[in-house]
């Protein structure tokens, strides 16, 4: 769900946006910047890379279950709580209030150095209520989240004409949407941390055939890039029609991988995972068309379509791929 997180919060704040009268450029702009805010939380499966760097084993297998053993030690904890969401954004705002003032220059700038001032205090906090409440290595992952955090918030300043508060909500909605996508996987997010209560004890379940839920929640995650697809295209003013090439119709050969790989569960994923994101990358293989031969070189030159219709046909391929092997379980 890594990356649906990110898709879901750019669909949803590039449309609402759009459709409250923004500029198609400027929606792109928030969606853009709500959907890093978004993937942000996710910082805390850098620690993950520790039980990977450690394990003294080569199966592939054994490496993912090394990674996600290390890394649900921290993950979905500090970084994914709505409280921590808010005074995030709070400094975020701050801190991208203080880097406009700065550029005016003028009297603007004692403003500045007390609202970046602000910010980082917040930020500061932020950490030393996480090492109050989960040690040494909470104080670590919440420092790297709020660093991360505070360096979008300074790349969208400079490349973007997003205001702080329009910053500082993209910041909240991306940071607080993010941990109601984990609720259908894995362990429960803690909503309100650092505080004891609980929301959430259990995950959501989408069905009671553990694979019928996997399946169900990979096609969640697919609905969600599809949104951000479309939103997409529709704001840059292009066509699906003409993003999706044939090719995508291999994913439906995926069906067969029924008898090859075991059924998957959120247990056992990583085999379906991995190969039906491999019906992808075939289906988002390049077309090579030769073009006439320059005469400066000896061989005939290639030239490569579109990124954009190589990435959403091997979306498409995964998704036909998701369908038939979905109705093949079913069936079988």
């Amino acid at each position: 769900m890594f990356v649906g997180h990110a898709l879901l919060a750019f669909a949803v704040a590039a449309s609402v946006a759009a459709f409250t009268g923004w500029p198609r450029e400027r929606a792109l702009s928030v969606g853009l910047v709500a959907g890093l805010f978004a993937a942000a939380p996710d910082v805390d499966m850098a620690y993950a890379l520790v039980g990977v760097a450690t394990a003294s084993v080569g199966n592939a297998l054994a490496l993912a279950g090394a990674f996600w053993q290390t890394g649900n030690l921290v993950h979905r904890a500090v970084t994914h709580s709505l409280v921590v969401a808010l005074f995030v954004s709070l400094s975020v705002g701050l801190v991208a209030s203080g880097v406009r003032a700065a550029s005016l220059g003028g009297r603007r700038r004692r403003a500045s150095r007390l609202s970046t001032g602000g910010g980082l205090l917040l930020s500061t906090a932020l950490v030393v209520a996480a090492g109050a409440k989960s040690g040494l290595l909470g104080a670590v992952v919440m420092g790297l989240f709020c660093a991360v955090s505070l360096g979008i918030a300074l790349v969208a300043v400079r490349r973007t004409e997003l205001d702080a508060c329009s910053l500082a909500a993209a910041a909240l909605f991306g940071v607080a949407s993010h941990p109601f996508g984990d609720l259908f996987t894995g362990e429960p997010p803690a909503l309100l941390y650092p505080l004891d209560a609980v929301v959430f004890a259990d995950r959501l379940t989408l069905h009671a055939d553990p694979t019928v839920h996997l399946l169900s929640a990979f096609g969640l995650e697919l609905a969600t890039i599809w949104a951000a697809v479309l939103v997409g295209l529709w704001l840059t003013g292009r066509s699906l029609r003409t993003a999706v090439d044939a090719r995508a119709a291999l994913g439906v050969g995926y069906a067969g991988s029924l008898l090859v790989i075991p059924a998957p569960t959120l247990d056992l994923s990583y085999p379906f995972v991995f190969t039906v994101l491999a019906v992808g990358a075939v289906g988002a293989t390049p077309r090579f068309r030769r073009s006439v031969p320059s005469r400066r070189l000896r061989r005939p030159t290639f030239e490569l379509p579109e990124r954009l219709s190589a990435a959403v046909t091997g979306l498409a391929a995964v998704t036909l791929g998701w369908v038939a092997y979905s109705l093949a379980y079913l069936l079988a």
